[in-house]
């Protein structure tokens, strides 16, 4: 299976953090990856490979070599995000206008909002559930497949300035339609449609956490089909790529270890986020399990973090948007990301370890750096590395429309950045 077609999977089935993390494990066990938990001894082998999920929406799989010298083979780090700026659904989510069934939203990252109306829209999620533990409630995934909503534009004829640019209030102008009013009988219309779905009693529902996810498969287009145009490019591009390089990438010494956090579009700083010390966590773990506790101490620090996010195309109609010497273009490759203010974790020594390893197998790449009049976003890299002081650099491939319910890319880049991933666990 291409690397087009495995990414259009895992496009299709991750409406939510729950459900990239579940193709993903999935994808992963298919590969040999022995699923594991934090709550259970662990009994590794060198050669072994393992999988584990963090409450739902965070995923680390490693794989061992047969023998672990450290230095600057111990351990190679690539992570990404599993969440997508979206609408999230809130708590007591019913309401009834004006003859429609409707639900409560908050908006969820830098969505850009006018990208989300008039389209077919989906639920997933995960959902808790009453049960006779009170410290155990039951865990439900949720994933509606077919599109249930959608979020009428107002009509030009009801506003001719409406071309000019509209400001979109997210508390007004963003609640989709569910349905037509059912009167006072149908006053819970969505509760009871999740009821159902799960075949459980309304009362039941204790809480939830669930996305409105665009429901529209990716496609490719262009005269010759170069390009991907989707939603969730940001960043499940770069989760697949990381899938599939740690399954096909050859390790004879040290640990591969990839890390699919939740929370980057907020600010990563959750439990499950890359702002927690889950991943030292983890990793110290691993040493304890293979018996080499000496290594965090002696050497732990020349491994290395890739932080694997999607970057900014030059885009054809905007052209001054972009820096003026760094123009990075879909179909070039990948791209490393710098930033003097660290926004993107550059490191000179790191940045120059990809270019070597890009040369040294004819990956092509391409650096992206922000005009310095117009600071950009930030990645998970930084964050995690000022709680693993290793070096990191960020990559990734270049995308337009980035934030949009739908993003661009060119069809080619997905394998590059996936054989550059898979080069980094291997040389």
């Amino acid at each position: 299976m291409t690397e087009t077609k495995k990414l259009f999977n895992l496009l299709k089935k991750g409406g939510s953090p729950v459900q990239a993390v579940e193709s993903c494990a999935k994808s992963l066990r298919e590969a040999g990856f022995e699923e594991i938990s934090y709550g259970e001894e662990w009994s590794l082998t060198p050669g072994g490979r393992y999988v584990l999920r963090h409450h739902d929406t965070t995923l680390f799989a490693f794989t061992l070599g047969k023998t672990f010298q450290g230095g600057r083979n111990g351990i190679r780090i690539g992570a990404a995000h599993t969440d997508v700026p979206s609408i999230r659904i809130k708590p007591a989510p019913d309401v009834e206008s004006s003859g429609y069934a409707q639900i409560n939203v908050e908006i969820y990252g830098g969505t850009i909002l006018n990208t989300w109306m008039d389209r077919p829209l989906g639920i997933a999620g995960r959902v808790a559930l009453r049960s006779e533990d009170p410290f155990a409630p039951e865990i439900r995934s949720f994933f509606s497949e077919k599109p249930i909503l959608t979020i009428p534009n107002l009509a030009i004829h009801m506003n001719r300035e409406m071309n000019k640019g509209i400001e979109l209030n997210k508390q007004v102008d963003m609640l989709p339609v569910l349905g037509l009013s059912q009167g006072k009988e149908g006053g819970e219309q969505f509760l009871n449609f999740l009821a159902e779905e799960l075949s459980v009693k309304k009362e039941d529902i204790l809480d939830y956490e669930l996305t409105i996810y665009c429901n529209e498969d990716p496609l490719l287009l262009g005269l010759q089909e170069e390009f991907v145009s989707s939603p969730r490019l940001d960043n499940l591009t770069s989760c697949q790529a990381l899938v599939s390089a740690i399954s096909d990438a050859e390790i004879r010494d040290g640990i591969n270890m990839i890390a699919l956090f939740d929370h980057e579009e907020v600010g990563s700083r959750t439990k499950q986020g890359a702002g927690s010390i889950l991943l030292h966590d983890m990793i110290l773990r691993i040493l304890k399990t293979i018996g080499r506790e000496d290594f965090a101490e002696a050497d732990l620090y020349e491994s290395m973090i890739l932080s694997v996010d999607v970057a900014h195309g030059i885009h054809p109609n905007h052209g001054g948007k972009m820096d003026i010497t760094n123009k990075p273009v879909l179909g070039k490759g990948v791209c490393i990301k710098e930033a003097s203010s660290q926004s993107y974790a550059t490191d000179c020594e790191a940045v120059g370890i990809i270019q070597q390893i890009c040369e040294a197998k004819d990956i092509p790449y391409q650096k992206f750096v922000n005009r310095s009049d117009m600071p950009g976003g930030g990645t998970l890299g930084s964050i995690a590395s000022s709680l693993l002081p290793v070096k990191t650099v960020d990559i990734g491939i270049p995308l337009l429309a980035m934030h949009s319910a739908r993003e661009l890319m060119a069809a080619a880049d997905q394998q590059v950045l996936k054989d550059l991933i898979e080069a980094y666990f291997s040389l």
